[in-house]
C-alpha cells in the first residue's frame, strides 16, 4: 500500500486534506506520488503546481514538500499545498 497525504494551509490553519493509496505495483514510485498530486488537485480545484528544484531536493530528502505561489502560475488563495508520503509497502 502506498499512500500520500495532501494538505492545503492558510494561515497555519489547515484548510482541506485528501489522503491518496495506491495499490498498483505497476506504477513506480514517481508515477504514484504524480498521480496522487493530480487527485488532490482536482479534488481542490487547483492547477497541477510546477516542481521546482527546491521540490524535488526536499521530497528526495523528507518524503515531502510545500507547494507556494512559485509553484503555481495563476494566484492562489491558500498559503501552500503539502504534499507528504505516509505509508510505503517494500515492493
Amino acid at each position: 500500500m502506498f499512500r500520500i497525504w495532501g494538505k492545503l494551509y492558510q494561515e497555519n490553519h489547515l484548510l482541506r486534506d485528501m489522503v491518496y493509496e495506491s495499490n498498483d505495483r505497476s506504477v513506480n514510485r514517481t508515477g504514484k506520488i504524480l498521480a496522487g498530486l493530480h487527485e488532490f488537485c482536482l479534488s481542490f480545484d487547483l492547477q497541477e503546481p510546477i516542481w521546482l528544484d527546491k521540490n524535488i531536493r526536499e521530497f528526495k530528502k523528507t518524503d515531502r514538500t510545500r507547494f507556494n505561489q512559485d509553484n503555481f502560475i495563476e494566484q492562489i488563495d491558500f498559503d501552500f499545498l503539502e504534499i507528504h508520503v505516509i505509508e510505503e509497502e517494500d515492493e
